[in-house]
């Protein structure tokens, strides 16, 4: 494997020197003195819980602006009625994911013909959680009122994204990395309908 500096991208041989887990040292670049990749020490788990968050922070909003059509959101609405208009955003996005998670897997695992170790999970799960980047632009509708069909539109973008992720993770064929996120994007489609 071949490293470069971040600074200069001057060829360097290591990025670090691992002593214990969890104690490295950082290699400088010889051309420009500068530590070769600071970036080397964000720890993917952090990554994983923040993307995590984020990702599902996005996905409620996409339900709650789903479900705001159907809704009447006025200053009249009982306690009761909030409650129960959460209770079903929050029921949509989490098994919503559920199902996803575990119908893309299955996908993953019959379509893709691979068996996913825990790291190897790990990374699938970062590649679809950072792959879905599209749904920031879920927040432009805070600001500018955008038809309810731009929703659709951000979720193809984010079964694009999806598809080209699994395909670089996954190294399998552009057809079966399509028909792996889109059977997990269907099921979980049709979940959040039926619990609507």
């Amino acid at each position: 494997m071949e490293y470069r500096c971040v600074q200069c991208g001057f060829r360097i041989k290591t990025l670090f020197v691992q002593y214990s887990p969890g104690n490295i040292r950082l290699m400088k670049c010889v051309n420009c003195k500068a530590v070769a990749d600071e970036y080397i020490e964000c720890e993917l788990m952090g990554l994983l819980w923040k993307s995590l968050v984020g990702f599902l922070v996005l996905d409620a909003y996409r339900s709650l602006l789903v479900k705001k059509p159907e809704e009447e959101w006025g200053t009249s609405m009982s306690i009761s009625s909030i409650f129960w208009i959460y209770r079903k955003m929050l029921m949509d996005v989490f098994l919503g994911n559920y199902m996803f998670l575990c119908s893309f897997l299955f996908a993953i695992r019959s379509l893709l013909k691979t068996s996913a170790q825990f790291s190897r999970f790990r990374d699938l799960l970062l590649a679809v959680l950072i792959s879905s980047y599209f749904k920031i632009l879920l927040t432009a509708m805070m600001v500018w009122e955008f038809p309810p069909a731009v929703i659709y539109i951000i979720d193809l973008f984010v079964l694009s994204s999806n598809t080209v992720a699994l395909k670089v993770i996954t190294k399998s064929t552009m057809n079966r990395c399509i028909g792996a996120c889109f059977i997990a994007h269907a099921i979980k489609f049709c979940i959040t309908q039926a619990f609507a």
